[in-house]
């Protein structure tokens, strides 16, 4: 079994080194991460600039290669020029915070895996809901269980897959129950916060998410909101299906 391992916090953030902690003894595990916060990249690889790979200790923990690059480059670079054999699983996380909703699309740590599995390989996104990593070592417990069920279920021998796991921060989670959701949805983000830099020049923060719109039974933000583990089963198709006979029509040309 090997394994990479990735996150988008950063390569000093808790949760990744809590993921391999809890992945010892699956296998030969390497892991490339961020050498900084990296949240909110979303899919983005790094084209105007060189990347360089150093190696670091982090927590107790050997061969971190950290990467001066976006979460998606650490799995690409790591799956297409510096990886001598492919691994059999990629993990991502754990984050701090929610990725749920419409957050996955710009989620570093859910594009991360998103790389993996654009490369033919299983990935799974882990996040705790809530910031501060309240109850971490309870979440990394609760995701090997789940990387150890996938494994022995023999997912890994059917085909790529793409799972986005969010965890409530309890610290009774590995016992929760976990429903199969799909992806609720929020209000748009709040407006751009405008200050002022030392130079008098205006300068502008992106604003906090929006509050869930949709969460209704069945969705990612009611299984957390009720102490549940959400486990969404992600694609990366972004075509309009059902829109396509309309369009066509509107715009088609034989």
């Amino acid at each position: 079994m090997r394994i990479l391992i990735a996150n988008d916090d950063g390569y000093l953030a808790p949760g990744i080194a809590a993921l391999v902690r809890a992945c010892d003894g699956l296998g030969h595990i390497d892991v490339y991460a961020p050498e900084q916060n990296a949240s909110g990249t979303s899919n983005a690889l790094t084209l105007t600039r060189p990347l360089s790979i150093f190696q670091a200790k982090v927590e107790g923990v050997q061969g971190f290669n950290v990467v001066n690059g976006t979460p998606s480059d650490c799995v690409h670079v790591a799956l297409t020029g510096v990886l001598a054999q492919k691994p059999d699983l990629v993990l991502s996380g754990i984050n701090n915070g929610a990725n749920m909703g419409d957050d996955t699309l710009y989620s570093g740590t859910v594009a991360a895996a998103m790389e993996g599995f654009l490369f033919g390989i299983p990935a799974i996104a882990f996040s705790q809901a809530e910031k501060g990593w309240a109850h971490l070592d309870a979440a990394a417990a609760a995701a090997r269980a789940i990387v150890d069920e996938v494994i022995a279920s023999g997912a890994l021998q059917r085909g790529p897959f793409l799972l986005n796991v969010n965890f409530p921060n309890r610290a009774d989670v590995a016992a929760r129950p976990r429903a199969v959701t799909r992806l609720g949805r929020r209000h748009s983000s709040e407006p751009v916060i405008q200050q002022t830099n030392p130079r008098g020049e205006p300068i502008y923060w992106i604003g906090p998410a929006g509050d869930a719109r949709e969460a209704g039974q069945g969705t990612d933000f009611h299984a957390v909101a009720q102490g549940c583990v959400s486990i969404t089963p992600l694609q990366v198709d972004l075509t309009d299906h059902a829109g396509r006979a309309v369009w066509a029509s509107r715009l088609g040309r034989a």
